[in-house]
């Protein structure tokens, strides 16, 4: 006997798939293994039991005989009968093997065939149907992809974050809610009881305070290898999710087998209601074999009739209900639509509002999943949802950035200022607003992240650099900001980066714009609101501007710096420079001018002018800064400049003045009677001779004519006694006057490059001068004394 155990494997091998198995698949495999019982049992009865027994039945000619001696005692027929017979039959002392061979000849000839092989039938109709019903389990295409959902989806509902996220949402606390227990058996899923947690309704989060922060993790929360998992969790379904929804291999798999399933019940159905009369106890056989029995018809009686027909109709009975299960499953594939699912119960269940619906076999799955349990859906979606996924993200953030591990990263900026910078993160640790002490924050490349209302703990914070970070601030946090920062440095690649909240900063001092602005956007939609920065003294932009914005002018009445650096782009229309001013430092650089700017003339309080990297080949009309009394720096460096006008003399008050990266071939000694000057760079030039004029500035601390052509020094350069730092490197000097000992307080030098010998010993004098300050090569710095040598290494 065949034990049913065996067709197990037309069946799912993992018990794990069952969540795919709505009830009219789990109600069929159970119709299925009845109806193969009954195809097992009667192949059983087939095999062990005689199949059918016949008897011989008198035939015409006898019957005749008797007819013809009527007047015959009863006794004397039968005699007579019985020598009938022993006379034409053929006496062999056979008879068992006569008959069985005749019961073998009535089974093959006489017996119909659906008597024959009913049980075969059933038997073969039954495993069609089991593989029919998980063919989409085991088929390639398809299987994979229910393997790695079927995993997913169990790690999804196993995960701690997901009662996490849940609790969260609905306001209340995962700790309190553990004596709550899932009463449903996890057996196809594996889950211990201890993680079950019943899911309540939960409240929206539109009806939930704003809420960003997540909270400091307690002992009894989630710990930094349960994030990692989730968060790996989240990818493995983003990923799951973009392969699923591609195509419907899926959906049209089930739909083929539930198809053919309806198509063989029908089948079924109509040739055994016709055949299943065909079944009878009683058969009649004719054998041609009367020469060796005597008789030609025989009577057979099917000794498992009865039973055939009974049970045939039994099963008639089951795969009616069957076929009417198949057909519900049929109307319930093609009345819905299965392939898009909505989570729109879950999100106003759990208040999760940012859920996407999904389509195709991801959407048909999830449908399959409905029909065994809800909860599992509910559960699957948290690891749908971006407010999740980023909840999530703060957790692992909080873990791996504590507050002593940030203020190990404090470091004083340029400005004196303590400075944390954060870079390439996914999100703002709430452990920064920990670090009460933070005076400067820089962030740098981070995304989609939101200043919570945390920061109103950072009272000391005054400077705030976003460099290719969107930055989104809570209400109290805009509040907080617009009281208390100073200083705001934006980078950006797009100007649709900007943030908004950045105009309404009105106690902002300082603002740094960088990145590329058309002229249109710039002046209607970043620069037009800057008018409402009342407080705003320095305003920096490097961009592609081709004008001055009218927006700048307006806040021109407290605005005292000005520094616009473009990338190359002219900048036409100066005349609005004229309304500025206020302003004590002004610089274009990059600003493609030719000439200086006439409106400058006009900016009485400036101070600082610079137009670095412009293309100015003449500076004639450099007169007209006489009238800019409080002018006490000019630089004009990376230009195109070839000589210095004579009446640059005129410009008493300046202080610091660089010519450094020009075309300049000769000194004019006019420029020697600034002799207020402090800080004089004429590097990389064509210079050859330095005027003896130049004795006049006393008060020369720093002087460079690096990158020249200058043969000779003269003396009355070393009458300068008060500088600090002369650089005189790559140029075709040979000789280094011993007057170098009157600059007592040089304390840099730069000699490399040029055709020195030997070094005076005079360079002893300067005791200020060290050798960490003496730019030159090793062997032209031991042709000095060895006490001088020894001096300039002492600290």
């Amino acid at each position: 006997m065949i034990p049913v155990t065996e067709f197990r494997q037309f069946s799912e091998q993992q018990p794990a798939f069952r969540v795919l198995k709505p009830w009219w698949d789990v109600f069929t495999d159970y119709l299925s293994v009845v109806m193969l019982m009954i195809g097992v049992f009667g192949c059983t009865l087939q095999v062990m039991q005689d199949k059918i027994i016949c008897l011989p039945q008198r035939t015409a000619a006898s019957n005749q005989t008797a007819a013809a001696l009527p007047n015959r005692t009863e006794a004397a027929e039968d005699v007579s009968l019985l020598a009938y017979r022993e006379m034409t039959g053929l006496k062999t002392d056979l008879d068992l093997q006569q008959y069985s061979f005749i019961n073998q000849m009535c089974y093959e000839k006489a017996l119909h065939w659906y008597a024959k092989y009913f049980p075969y039938l059933v038997l073969i109709h039954t495993v069609i149907f089991m593989v029919c019903s998980n063919f989409w389990f085991k088929f390639p295409g398809s299987s994979s992809k229910i393997e790695h959902f079927i995993s997913i989806l169990g790690k999804c509902f196993d995960s701690p974050w997901t009662t996490r996220a849940l609790s969260e949402v609905s306001g209340e606390n995962p700790e309190e809610k553990d004596h709550q227990k899932l009463s449903a058996s996890r057996c196809s899923i594996g889950v211990a009881p201890e993680e079950k947690v019943t899911l309540e309704k939960t409240q929206s989060l539109r009806s939930i305070p704003e809420k960003i922060v997540v909270d400091k993790p307690t002992a009894s929360a989630m710990d930094k290898k349960e994030g990692e998992q989730a968060k790996a969790l989240f990818e493995k379904v983003k990923k799951f999710r973009l392969h699923v929804e591609e195509g419907d291999i899926l959906y049209i798999m089930y739909v083929r087998q539930t198809v053919v399933k309806v198509f063989k019940f029908l089948l079924i159905l109509a040739y055994n209601s016709i055949l299943v009369s065909e079944v009878q106890i009683t058969v009649k056989c004719h054998v041609d074999i009367q020469d060796m029995t005597g008789y030609a018809d025989f009577s057979c009686n099917h000794t498992m009739a009865h039973l055939f027909s009974k049970l045939s109709y039994c099963y008639l009975c089951f795969v009616a209900v069957y076929g009417l299960t198949s057909l519900y499953t049929s109307y319930w594939l093609f009345y819905r639509s299965l392939k898009e699912y909505s989570f729109e119960y879950v999100r106003q269940e759990t208040g999760i509002d940012d859920i996407p619906d999904v389509k195709n076999d991801f959407a048909f799955m999830l449908h399959m999943i409905d029909q065994y349990d809800p909860l599992y859906s509910k559960r699957f979606a948290v690891f749908l949802s971006e407010v999740s996924e980023n909840k999530l993200k703060q957790l692992n953030l909080n873990h791996e950035w504590t507050a002593e591990k940030l203020r190990q990263r404090l470091v004083t900026n340029a400005h004196n200022r303590l400075e944390l910078q954060l870079f390439m993160l996914s999100g703002l640790p709430d452990t920064i607003f920990e670090v009460t002490e933070l005076q400067s924050l820089k962030l740098e490349i981070l995304y989609n992240v939101t200043m919570p209302a945390s920061v109103s703990k950072l009272e000391d914070l005054q400077e705030l650099s976003l460099y290719q970070c969107c930055l989104k601030l809570h209400t109290t946090a805009t509040s907080f900001l617009k009281e208390n920062l100073k200083v705001l440095r934006v980078k950006f690649d797009d100007s649709r980066e900007l943030p908004g909240w950045l105009y309404g900063l009105r106690s902002l001092e300082e603002l740094y714009l960088t990145g590329s602005l058309s002229s249109d956007v710039s002046k209607n939609v970043v620069l037009e609101s800057l008018r409402e920065l009342k407080c705003l003294k320095a305003l920096t932009l490097k961009s592609n501007l081709a004008k001055i914005p009218q927006s700048i002018v307006d806040v021109s009445s407290h605005l005292l710096r000005l520094h616009l650096h473009n990338d190359g782009t002219r900048l036409v229309m100066l005349n609005n420079l004229k309304k500025m001013v206020n302003l004590t430092e002004l610089e274009l650089v990059r600003c493609d001018l030719e000439r200086i700017p006439h409106a400058i003339f006009s900016l009485s309080n400036l101070q600082g002018l610079d137009l670095k990297e412009n293309n100015l080949r003449s500076v004639e009309e450099i007169v007209s800064f006489q009238h800019l009394r409080k002018l006490t720096c000019l630089k004009l460096w990376h230009n195109s400049i070839t000589y210095i006008p004579e009446h640059i003399k005129k410009l008493g008050s300046l202080e610091r003045l660089y010519f450094s990266h020009n075309k300049i071939e000769v000194l004019p000694s006019h420029l020697f009677l600034c002799n207020k000057l402090r800080c004089l760079d004429l590097s990389n030039n064509d210079i050859r001779f330095i005027p003896p004029e130049i004795g006049v500035l006393q008060s020369l601390l720093y002087f460079s004519v690096n990158c020249n052509k200058i043969e000779n020094l003269p003396d009355e350069l070393f009458f300068c006694k008060k500088l600090k730092t002369l650089k005189l490197g790559n140029n075709a000097l040979s000789l280094l006057s011993p007057k170098v000992s009157y600059l007592a307080l040089l304390a840099h030098l730069e000699l490399k490059g040029n055709h020195f010998e030997a070094l005076p010993a005079e360079l002893g004098g300067c005791r200020a001068l060290k050798r960490g300050g003496l730019q030159v090569e090793d062997t032209l710095f031991d042709t000095l004394p060895s006490e001088v040598r020894a001096q300039m290494k002492t600290e």
